[in-house]
């Protein structure tokens, strides 16, 4: 019971310690791109917080304050502002990572398959559920995301975003699982029943998922543009 106040906290520290630590392993050094990653991940995290804090006003969503320290800035707990880097750090460097050891080019085949499925069940989506908020607004983004990425700045590595967010997903479901309220006497984060589909992938709405898609692949993308800006001269 001591630490239960401290739970969102543990959840980012462990989410991103490993990784932070072993981004200075010299076969890595990805410690030379943190101020790098910090103004992608910052670009990324502004509209997403707005969209955090406008859906926490409205009763979308809403956050336990058992787990949480209780300190809050526009309405979000400290966690779920940290939240906004904790987790795409972790995101960046596995990408970073599998990228720099392995030959993940033949994913790139797959790009227009995958722009076609989520332009398809994306649109479908919002337009079967204009009701659902959080499902419409995810579904949108998600839509517009993709479209911006392949037919706008032509990303060749979209594929291999994808493939590597299929890998990431093993630790999505503990992070997720456990703010949802898996392992929790309750959750962490709640949701509004009436704003979503209410389909879980164990405690995790399927919305989640998507949700952390578009983010990831948007914190790939400025990550990549910053870093070919600033050291790939």
């Amino acid at each position: 019971m001591m630490l239960q106040p401290f739970t969102y906290l543990l959840v980012n520290f462990c989410t991103i310690i490993i990784c932070f630590v072993a981004s200075f392993d010299r076969r890595i050094r990805f410690d030379r791109y943190l101020g790098t990653f910090l103004l992608s991940s910052t670009i990324v995290a502004l509209p997403f917080i707005l969209w955090d804090i406008v859906f926490t006003a409205k009763g979308v969503w809403w956050f336990n304050t058992d787990y949480t320290v209780g300190l809050d800035v526009a309405g979000l707990p400290i966690e779920e502002w940290l939240f906004f880097w904790c987790i795409p750090f972790a995101c960046v460097f596995t990408y970073f990572c599998l990228d720099k050891f392995f030959d993940l080019r033949r994913t790139h085949s797959f790009n227009n398959l995958i722009v076609f499925i989520t332009v398809v069940v994306c649109a479908s989506v919002a337009l079967i559920y204009p009701d659902r908020i959080y499902t419409l607004v995810t579904a949108l983004t998600t839509l517009i995301t993709v479209t911006f990425l392949h037919f706008m700045v032509k990303a060749e590595w979209l594929g291999q975003a994808s493939f590597v967010f299929l890998i990431l997903m093993l630790g999505f479901f503990p992070v997720n699982g456990v703010l949802t309220g898996f392992g929790l006497s309750s959750p962490i984060v709640n949701y509004n029943p009436d704003d979503f589909l209410g389909t879980r992938m164990l405690t995790i709405p399927i919305e989640d998922a998507v949700y952390g898609y578009s983010q990831f692949v948007l914190n790939i993308y400025f990550f990549k543009l910053l870093k070919s800006k600033y050291h790939e001269k």
